[in-house]
This record gives structure tokens, sequence and C-alpha cells, in this order.
């Protein structure tokens, strides 16, 4: 084992004894608990034989027989047990997550009262509501009646619901719309005693944890995105309870099952609803057009199925109609349910199914719509390059925003050029005009400033870091400037030049060596040409650009360097656009020139733009890297992952250590995106961005050791 390799795996050793150690103290009586739970199941042979079939069950299992003797204590002692052994397999992960999560978001008294009383509400609501439902004729719940139950799950599942209220939105609304279809098919379809009790317990948690101040979340009404996800989640459970009633033979509180749809009919639901599901998620027209059809077929289906009741009991099909009405009011509820929501969101429903006709619904602006509005509000270092033609543009606030579309993703590219106090505003319209288009709203490479005007419930992801040097006062001195001293000094011995000039302005001559030496460092990449943020000498020919070049005695181009404008806000006064600095875009030179040509450039131009009085240049960020002193998250080391695959082709790291010669101080560069749901496809649509030429075979090839 190498060296390096012995250190990570001393590191990893060193980090899982940490996470150990944190873990015991931020969740003890999770921990306590479990083992405890484990252990006595051990000892009393519940955890290798059926803990019902022991003399002992009835003395320590809770339930309306156990109250009716007396036995008021047996909530507590049945939450140490199970009924059968293979019920350990779900319990002990479901209680140890649950009641971790809880005790590390919540502290371990308050997790110790959540899953204590989560419990007893649990098991005691339980009891009286199959009480009460037998006393009104209920058959099921009179079985039930004579049933006992042992287990901890209604406190696991009071301390799920409570942790699950400190998620973020929409992440708080797909896991508690998770739970309550887990914990309702289970009631209505199963209707076991335990059934009965995890829903007394998740509403209680429901509504408790709905009121702690600190849980509570402004009301309002449900965003576009979260009506889609409602009506997907509903549309699922329909599925659910239909593939139940066909395949689960049950005696529930529904009623017993009896084959009142054909085989047929449920295979066409779930059909439909498979095709159209996806497309309700999405905010597809056609798919709200067709799953209010298989609505309204649904109903009309149980109105005409709920009128031949009295024949089909004549006919012997069914002995009461009590045996099947749960069975045909429930799914018909539920579908009506659908349709009201479908109609209270029929807005959110407007994206049309070709993906052609997806375009953003803000106002459309021109590229010099971009480029005016740049001049007057002034923009990040990179916000030039909003005005390559690949790009999109449409109107926000104030100004206006560049764009890209891929993989289903509209991709902002760097910051609005807004006015200061309208940035929030429009990161809003802009989100609100992707998502109604059915697409997924980011925004890449912003500043600062964007990412402090972003949605509250937004992510943020540093995706670089922008390198800035500053200009006033600027001088190649003491030892941190070695380096560049050195290739300066060695640039004058053996007669090498510099001219900042417009590449426009060049002769042919010229402009032929440097299209030679781009398309000679290009075509050493085992992948084509990277774009987005990533200029090439198409971009270098704007007559707003700068470009230094480098020319050795016989006036051959040794190197190329292109500066793209920063613009600040126009003169209040005049109103005149201002240039603030210049970032460096494309790197280029000749394989068998002068080594030290990139130094030299560099250096040059930093002297040449402080001598115009500019405020600062900008080395441009190198893409997936971050700051060495933050601790990474799993995202953030899935892009470092990335960015070790790509450095082969691309050398984004060693770029970054080139640019420490100049010493620049670092800027975050942010990626703005929604949720974490959001990233895999943003992944994909950044790199048709990058590399809009490459095929599936070249991205292979790459991949490829």
């Amino acid at each position: 084992m190498s060296d390096d390799a012995g250190g990570r795996a001393e590191q990893s050793v060193t980090s899982g004894a940490r996470w150990a150690l944190l873990a015991l103290k931020r969740t003890p009586f999770a921990l306590i608990f479990t083992v405890t739970f484990i252990a006595i199941a051990a000892i009393s042979g519940a955890l290798f034989t059926s803990a019902e079939a022991q003399p002992w069950f009835a003395r320590v299992a809770t339930g309306i027989p156990a109250f009716a003797e007396g036995r008021w204590w047996s909530p507590l002692t049945s939450m140490f047990f199970v009924g059968e052994p293979w019920v350990y397999l779900f319990v002990i992960p479901l209680v140890l997550g649950s009641v971790a999560w809880a005790e590390w978001r919540f502290g371990t008294l308050r997790t110790i009262a959540i899953f204590i009383g989560g419990h007893l509400v649990g098991v005691f609501g339980a009891a009286l509501l199959i009480w009460l439902l037998s006393l009104a004729g209920s058959t099921w719940a009179a079985r039930l009646t004579e049933h006992f139950d042992v287990g901890p799950s209604c406190g696991a599942i009071a301390a799920l619901v409570f942790a699950i209220a400190t998620l973020p939105s929409p992440w708080r609304l797909r896991a508690r719309s998770l739970i309550v279809v887990w914990v309702l098919l289970s009631m209505l379809y199963l209707g076991e005693v335990y059934d009965v009790e995890h829903a007394v317990a998740m509403v209680a948690a429901l509504i408790v944890s709905g009121t702690i101040p600190a849980l509570r979340h402004p009301g309002s009404r449900p965003t576009e995105r979260e009506w889609r996800f409602l009506a997907f989640a509903g549309l699922l459970t329909i599925g659910a309870m239909q593939l139940f009633d066909l395949l689960v033979p049950i005696d529930g509180p529904l009623g017993i099952s009896h084959p009142i749809a054909s085989t047929f009919d449920v295979a066409i639901d779930l059909v439909v609803i498979a095709v159209v599901a996806n497309g309700i998620l999405k905010g597809i027209r056609v798919a709200w057009i067709a799953t209010m059809i298989l609505a309204a077929f649904n109903i009309v289906t149980a109105v005409a199925l709920f009128a031949l009741l009295p024949l089909l009991i004549e006919l012997g099909a069914i002995d009461h109609e009590r045996d099947v009405l749960g069975l045909i009011i429930a799914p018909t509820v539920l579908w009506i349910g659908e349709v009201v929501l479908l109609i209270l969101s029929r807005g959110a429903f407007r994206v049309p199914l070709r993906r052609k006709k997806r375009v953003l619904d803000a106002e459309a602006a021109h590229p010099k719509d971009t480029l005016q509005a740049l001049r007057k509000h002034g923009g990040g270092t990179i916000s030039w390059m909003t005005t390559c033609p690949l790009n999109s543009h449409t109107a926000l606030a104030d100004g206006t925003a560049a764009f890209q579309s891929h993989a289903g993703v509209a991709i902002m590219l760097s910051d609005p050029m807004v006015s200061q106090g309208e940035r929030a505003q429009a990161i809003e319209e802009f989100a609100g005009a992707a998502q109604r288009a059915g697409l997924v709203p980011a925004m890449f490479s912003v500043s600062q400033d964007a990412f402090d005007a972003k949605p509250a419930d937004w992510r943020s992801l540093i995706v670089a870091e922008d390198m800035i040097v500053d200009l006033p006062g600027l001088a190649f001195t003491g030892k941190a400037w070695g380096p560049v001293r050195t290739a300066i000094n060695k640039a004058g011995r053996e007669g090498i030049t510099f001219r900042m000039t417009r590449l426009v302005d060049e002769p042919r001559s010229v402009l032929a060596q440097v299209r030679a030496i781009s398309e000679q460092w290009a075509g050493d990449k085992a992948l084509p040409e990277m774009k987005f943020t990533l200029g090439t000498v198409q971009e270098a020919l704007d007559p707003e650009v700068m470009v230094g070049l480098a020319f050795n005695e016989a006036g051959i181009v040794q190197g190329v360097t292109s500066w793209l404008p920063v613009h600040g806000p126009s003169s209040p006064e005049t109103g005149e656009p201002r240039v603030i600095g210049w970032t460096l875009d494309v790197m280029r030179r000749a394989d068998d020139g002068f080594s030290q040509t990139m130094e030299f450039l560099i250096a040059s131009s930093t002297q040449h733009f402080a001598e115009q009085g500019y405020e600062f240049v900008s080395l441009s960020g190198a893409p997936f890297i971050h700051p060495e002193d933050r601790e990474l998250t799993p995202v953030d080391q899935v892009l470092t992952r990335i960015g070790e695959l790509i450095e082969p082709m691309y050398g984004f790291r060693s770029l970054h250590r080139f640019k420490q010669k100049f010493n620049p101080r670092a800027e975050p560069l942010y990626l703005l995106y929604r949720d974490e749901g959001d990233l895999p496809r943003i992944g994909i649509a950044l790199t048709r961005a990058y590399l809009p030429d490459a095929t599936l075979r070249d991205l292979i090839a790459s991949a490829t050791p």
C-alpha cells in the first residue's frame, strides 16, 4: 500500500471513529433503547420464536383485552416486543433511524417525550376508536376488540413525523405525503390493531408538530410545483389502492375482498396512471386532461355499481351491501378528491406536450437588450459571456437575463442584469417562468449578490472560485511575486514582446496563427472544445474583447489571452457605460514556443490594465474547485470526483494552481437550485451546455481509462 493510500485509510478510520463518538453523544436514547430492545428479544426468545406463541405474551401485550383485565401499564411493556421474529428486520431500522433523527434535531429529553407520548396516544387512541366503532356495529372493529398488540412502532412513527417537520420545502411535503399514504393504505386495507395505532399516532404527531412555533411554516397557497406533486401523489395512491384490491385478500374497515372490478379494468387504470403520472409531475396539460377523463370514468362506474348493488345481492354475487360498500366508496372518494385537486391546481398544468413548445412565458429579450442592460446595471465577472450567440434571453424585472435550455433545465448564466434592488424579483420571475414551461430552474456561476437574493428555500453549491487580482497599487515585488518576475525577465532575455490589441483588428496572418494555436490545443483533447463559460477564438473576435499577444523576435505568435470587459453600473451623472475590470477567458500557447508564455502574458496584461486605471482583473474560476478550508458535503464530494475524472483532459486543477502565482483573492461562484432532487438533471444539462458538440461516443471514450 502506498503512503498516500495508507494516509487515506487512516483518515477514513479516524473520521469513522469521530462520527461514532458524535452519534453516541447526540443520540444516546436511540442507541440505548435499540440495544435494550434487541437484548430483551434475545433473552426472552422472541428474537428466534414467535412471541405470540409464548405463555407470557398476554401479560406484556396491550389492547382492549388487556385494558379489560386492568393491565393499564401494558402499553409500556408492549413496546419491548414484536409478534414474530421477522418483524425485527423492519422495526429495528425504523426505531433506530426515526428516533435517532428526532434526537439529533430535538435533543434527548424532547425525543423521549415524543416517543413515549406518541406511543401512548397511539395505543390508547386506537383502543378508544376501535371500541366506539364496535359499538356502532362495525364487524371489523368488533373483531379487533379481541386482538392484542406489541411493538414500539407507534413511538417511532411519531418521532419520524416530528423529524420530517424539520425538513425544508419541498422535502417536507414529499416525506409527509409518503408516510400518510403508507399509513392510510395500511389502515384501510389491512386494518390490524397496529395499523389503527399507527394512524392515530401519525395524525396526533402531525397536529402537534404543526402547533410548535419553531416547526410552524407560514401558511400560503401551494406553489405550482407543490400542486403537481400533490396530484402525482394522489394518483399513485389510487393506483396502489386498486392494486391492493386486486391482489391482497383483505378484511379491514372497507370490508372483505370481492372481485368487484376485473383484472382487465384494473390493468387499464394502472397502465393509464403509469403513462400520465410523470406528465402530471411535470405539469403537462395533456396528462391533466387524461387524468380528468380517467377520474370521470371511474366515478361514473362507481355510481353505476352502487345502483346495481341490489341486483348483485339478488343474484347472490354478494351477501350484503356492507361487504363491498367500503371498497366502492374509498377509491371513489379518492378519485373525487383528485378531481377537486386537479381543478384547483389547473393553472399548474399548462406545459405543452411537445418539448419544442416548452419555452419561458416571460417576455423574450433580444441579445441587444441584454447588452444594454449589462451596460446600464453592470454584471458579474463572467456576465459578458451572456452575449454569446448560443444563449437565449428573457426580460426580468427592470433588466434581462441570459439562459440555455438543456435536458429539461433552464440554466441562467451569471447574475441577472438588473438593478441591485431587483435581483430577488428577477430570480423569482425566472424560476416561475421556467416551472410554468415544465423546466427545472437553475442559476450557474452567480456571484455573492445573487446568492444573497435567492429564494429562502433554494439550495446552493460553490462550483468555482473566482480569482481576483486587485489592480490599484499593483507591483510585482516581494517573494510572493518571484515566479512572475522570473517569467518577465526571461521573456525579455529571449526577445518576447507583448501587445494588447483587439483580435478583430489584427492582420490575417496573426489571426491564422492564433487559430492554429487554438486548434492544436483543442486537437489534443479527447472531447470537443468546451463552451458555455469557456470561450473560444470566435468570442475573442468581438470588438469589445481585448486580446494579449506574445511574439518572438521573428514576429511569430507564441501565445494569446483574451479579456472580457466587466461592467459596473453606468455613470449616475451621464448614463455612460463603465468598464471596471477585465476577465481572463481564452488561454492558448504554442506547444513549441516560449515555455513561460502564459505567466508573461497575464503579468503584462495586468500591468496594462493597471496603467489604464481599471479596478481589477479576474483570472476566472476553475470549475469543480472548492475552498480547501471548507468541509465538503456529499454533493461537493461528487463534484470533486467529476473534477478528478476530467482533470487529465482539461487540467482545471493544475490551472487553479497556476493562477495562484498571481496572488489573487478568491470569491465564490455558486450554482443555485431548488433542491437536491434537481441535481441529476442539472448535471446532465451542464454537460450538454459545456459540450454541445460531444457525441455519446465522445463521452464514453473520455470516461474510459
